[in-house]
């Protein structure tokens, strides 16, 4: 059975069921009902400024426990110097990520979510939801880790020290793994209370806190003037060194003590035995510059996110470089070296009233833990709001009246009380690390790529920020990753790409827009303007093809075949619906492309699509031929269904299109049955009905295809499953309706021959072998016939095409062309009389025009000619390669044109008919 011609029109059905008046009335007033509560809901939400809503969050999550109990284990272990150029390399990368955060809040209105919001707004879903839930992850471990870090902070004041040391009055709390667990669920429930009523009541907690740590931090500054030098004992090493001193001097200001403590000295660390180097120290120096995405968590409940972001963040972080250098240069000023290595809390030793930094400790821990808590129950929250993942988090969605995420606080607490079975902050603390840097890094890409992508609607207010800080933020955190550990970086970018590729190909399709999407456009645009049309040369030629399809039901296996045969070029599905613009209320076509585009998707195929409208098929056609592509992506070969009289198939019966775009996925619930599996496109064209495309205008497309320079291929038999099997591709590069030509070294026979090598080494054709068909006169002599094969080697050689060359005897076939009768050939004395003899008497007599030399041929000889291909065509080939002549000048005799074309590759099976106008060989290197 034949292919049906993809040119034919059809009309896209659709039809949409009526709405009752009073029912749309009464739904629109119940949405502005909703509308207007929601933004009452979202006002009430909303009240946190500057201050509370950033400074206080992100200032107190970047202190927590390394301010107290950690600066002077930096300064000891790496020295002054190392400790500053420490801080500066961290406190640049975080820089360069607050710069990008600024960048990002400023360019748009915020909503719950924090960075996970920024992220998946600015890369998309796959992005934004994979990093979301790596934050969600890294902020719910962060909160674990410093209740094990206050826990531990407690144990060490309150619990009931090991065997051999003195107990003191207020060590009453037992100790053991299962006692510190109690005591961190405890105080665990505690932040969970605060957060379960509301972030005002956080913001007060956290004001209260605020006002602690700042008292505490102004006692030990003032401390370091007031307090005269002393011996501090210092805290019991656990038998881990016992050789070290068990006293160390605080010596006040002192010159002698501030060169002793410039340069480095790292030995072991008297808690965990393990000697220090740069990047240890800088590991634990790092964990208090992590918390600076403490205010954009709270970007729900801000006010005014865009504003109060950028200046609260950057105010953070300058207080704390300020306090953690002023700290640190203090401390290396007036504490002994000893002092500084083997007293964590050596900043309460030396404090007039100790109890007090204790009380800065546990304040600044519990409200980081409260911190992290809220920020992983907004990202959560905002993951189940965008759906990202289903209905698996449907149940976290709900909020309380004043738009609390109670549900999202609830399952944050027990995820956190989870993670709090790791007993140790240390177990958790590189992860916690390796997570938050990985999404700084993930904000700087987020940033860049809307930088690079230059589109019209990135104007962040705030401009404080270049690709370079975007580049150097990525690549800072990239490389602390590593630092800290190569191993849990490894794994959790893992992690992050199997998550990125869950969401692409589960989740669902979001309206926020691809930042993939902008850049692939600048980047074509720049390189298609690179592309010039005058340095277009033969050796870099490809085939960009342009493929008219009518109805899509009946060309999936012709549209697969021609994207095999693109090879790396151009493939454009063009369409033409019949129809003016004039009168209609819109362009019919613009709900059009998304049913296509999934088509494309279904076909696994690599193809633009390209509609329009006009008032026949040729003019439609010329219209495509005309505009589609930009500058050197032209096509420059129109494909085209044969055009016969056999009824076209439905590939797509019983097959489901899934949609790429929104609203595509179901059918229409008024369609028509028969179309409730594919619903894009309409039935195939049944047996009875007309074709809306005459055998005139047929031909008269591939007519103005070579006016304009294109090669043109006919596609037939090719509506059947196509088997992949058949050993061979054949190729018939002689013009058989030109008896009396035998080159197979003209432009169309070269282009054929360009066309089967290019199929055949597509990967699907690959086992196929190109069989080569010369036709000989079988009394030319051995001499002849030899030479003729040896020159065509020679040219196949020279092409890099390899080839099975197989002689065929046609002398039969061409003496039913000269054949003569009574002394002048009936052809001849057909074309002498052919001005004489109307058209429709020569094709009664089976004698048809030859269109390209006004030569004639009878339905006898083409028939033979068909006859020799199928004979010759054992095994049967996959596909058939025939040249295409040239359509005639004069427009009468395209009839006699197509008919001749039909007789040549009538029940050849899959076959293509092709003629080339353009040059795409050369035998130059």
């Amino acid at each position: 059975m034949s292919e049906k011609t993809p040119l034919l029109h059809y009309r896209l059905t659709s039809s949409n069921s009526p709405q009752n008046k009073d029912e749309c009335t009464h739904s629109g007033a119940k949405e502005g009902r909703d509308g207007r509560r929601a933004k009452d809901k979202t006002a009430t939400a909303r009240k946190l400024g500057v201050v509370f809503g950033v400074v206080t969050p992100t200032v107190l999550s970047m202190f927590s426990v390394v301010v107290f109990l950690r600066i002077g284990f930096v300064v000891g272990q790496a020295g002054l110097y190392q400790s500053i150029a420490m801080f500066l390399v961290a406190y640049f990368i975080i820089t360069m990520t607050v710069l990008s955060i600024c960048a990002i809040s400023t360019n748009g209105a915020l909503d719950a979510g924090g960075a996970y919001y920024m992220i998946s707004r600015a890369l998309g879903p796959e992005f934004g939801g994979s990093i979301g839930i790596m934050f969600f992850f890294a902020n719910v471990c962060g909160s674990a880790l410093y209740i094990l870090g206050l826990v531990e902070a407690v144990m060490s004041t309150f619990g009931i020290p090991e065997e051999g040391a003195v107990a003191g009055p207020h060590q009453v709390l037992p100790s053991g793994y299962w006692w510190s667990l109690v005591y961190g669920t405890v105080l665990l429930f505690l932040c969970f209370i605060v957060c379960l009523v509301g972030t005002h009541i956080y913001a007060k907690a956290t004001f209260i806190i605020v006002v602690i740590v700042t008292a505490v931090l102004v006692t030990i500054f003032i401390n370091f003037f007031i307090v005269g030098p002393f011996v501090v004992t210092l805290p019991h090493s656990s038998g881990l060194n016992g050789t070290s001193v068990s006293t160390a001097n605080y010596t006040g200001f002192q010159l002698h003590t501030l060169k002793g403590n410039l340069f480095r000295n790292y030995t072991v660390d008297y808690t965990t035995g393990a000697t220090m180097s740069f990047a240890t120290v800088f590991a634990v120096m790092f964990n208090g510059c992590t918390g600076i995405m403490a205010g954009s968590n709270m970007s729900g409940d801000l006010k005014n996110p865009s504003y109060s972001i950028p200046r609260g963040t950057l105010a953070a972080v300058l207080t704390t470089f300020i306090t953690y250098n002023l700290l640190g240069l203090l401390a290396a000023w007036s504490c002994d070296r000893p002092l500084l290595k083997k007293d964590y809390n050596f900043l309460g030793d030396i404090n007039i009233w100790p109890p007090l930094v204790t009380i800065g400790v546990y304040s600044s821990t519990m409200s980081a833990a409260m911190s992290n808590l809220i920020g992983a129950s907004r990202i959560l929250y905002a993951l189940a709001k965008d759906d990202l993942f289903g209905g698996v988090l449907a149940l976290v969605r709900k909020t309380s009246l004043s738009g609390n995420p109670w549900a999202s606080v609830l399952a944050s607490w027990l995820l956190v009380q989870v993670v709090l079975f790791a007993g140790k902050l240390n177990n958790i603390a590189s992860i916690v690390t390796i997570f938050f840097l990985l999404v700084y890094a993930a904000v700087n890409l987020a940033c860049l790529a809307l930088e690079w992508a230059s589109a019209p609607n990135f104007r962040p207010s705030f401009r404080c920020f270049t690709w370079h800080t975007c580049s150097l933020g990525i690549l800072g955190c990239l490389v602390m990753m590593f630092l800290i550990n190569a191993i849990y970086a490894f794994a959790s970018i893992a992690f992050m790409m199997l998550l990125l590729m869950l969401i692409h190909y589960l989740g669902p399709i979001s309206n926020w827009g691809y930042i993939s999407q902008a850049l692939i456009f600048h980047q074509v645009r720049k390189y298609l303007l690179m592309l010039d049309v005058r340095k277009d040369h033969v050796k870099f030629w490809r085939p960009q093809l342009l493929l008219m399809v009518a109805n899509p039901r009946s060309c999936t296996n012709l549209m697969m075949l021609i994207n095999d045969l693109k090879k790396s070029g151009l493939l454009v599905l063009g369409h033409v619906q019949l129809g003016l613009l004039d009168g209609l209320p819109s362009d019919p076509l613009l709900s059009c492309y998304d049913s296509w585009l999934s088509l494309v998707d279904h076909l696994n195929i690599k193809a633009f699509v390209n509609l329009t409208l006009a008032d026949s098929v040729r003019h439609g056609v010329q219209n495509l031929l005309f505009i589609t592509g930009f500058g050197g992506m032209r096509p420059n070969t129109l494909v085209l269904g044969f055009y016969d009289d056999c009824t076209p198939q439905d590939d797509l019966q019983g097959k489901i299109l899934l949609s790429s775009g929104p609203g595509l996925d179901a059918a229409s619930p008024s369609m028509d049955p028969r179309e409730e599996w594919s619903p894009f496109f309409p039935n195939v064209r049944c047996a009875e009905e007309l074709k809306d495309l005459p055998e005139d205008e047929y031909v008269s497309i591939i007519a103005d295809a070579v006016k304009m320079g294109k090669n043109v291929t006919l596609a037939r038999y090719l509506t059947h499953h196509r088997s992949m099997t058949g050993p061979f591709v054949d190729v018939w590069p002689l013009n058989l309706l030109q008896p009396d030509s035998r080159g197979y070294v003209d432009i169309c026979s070269l282009f054929l021959l360009q066309l089967a090598c290019v199929l055949q080494e597509s990967r699907a054709w690959s086992q196929a072998r190109l069989r080569l068909f010369l036709c000989v006169e079988a009394n030319c002599s051995v001499t002849e016939k030899e030479e003729g094969e040896k020159k065509l080697r020679v040219m196949l050689k020279k092409l890099r095409i390899s080839a099975k060359v197989q002689m065929v005897a046609w002398d039969q076939v061409v003496a039913l062309h000269w054949r003569r009768q009574g002394g002048e050939s009936l052809v001849e004395s057909a074309h002498n009389n052919y001005d004489r003899r109307p058209e429709q008497e020569l094709q009664e007599d089976g004698i048809q025009m030859f269109p390209n030399n006004d030569a004639l041929l009878t339905d006898e000889y083409i028939c033979a000619v068909n006859s020799l291909i199928r004979r010759h065509g054992a095994p049967r080939p996959v596909v058939r390669f025939l040249y295409l002549p040239r359509p005639p000048a004069d427009t009468r005799r395209y009839r006699a044109y197509l008919h001749q074309v039909d007789m040549l590759s009538r029940d050849l099976g899959p076959t293509l008919l092709i003629h080339g106008v353009t040059p795409v060989v050369t035998t130059d290197l």
